[in-house]
């Protein structure tokens, strides 16, 4: 079994292995994202930096892409819990 179809057809260990969440003593529990969002923030941190790209765009596009991967989760979440009371 390939490691993709084995993520898909075990969310559960996926989210256990992906879902890191850390302590932090002034927030609270905070979820650390995955090396590879790390490195798209950390790219557009990089442009904004060089001013290949202006500040105020990659905070856009960076809150976009929060909001996106936010409303896709849930839908993930939503969906999983349809078809557990299926």
């Amino acid at each position: 079994m390939s490691e993709l179809t084995r993520h898909l057809t075990e969310p559960g260990r996926a989210v256990r292995r992906y879902g890191h969440r850390v302590e932090v003593p002034l927030l609270g529990e905070v979820a650390v994202p995955t090396p590879d969002k790390v490195a798209y923030y950390a790219g557009l941190g990089v442009l904004a930096a060089l001013q290949v790209i202006e500040w105020p765009l990659a905070l856009v596009i960076t809150a976009g892409h929060l909001l996106a991967d936010q409303h896709l989760s849930g839908l993930a979440k939503g969906l999983g819990e349809a078809l557990e009371a299926a």
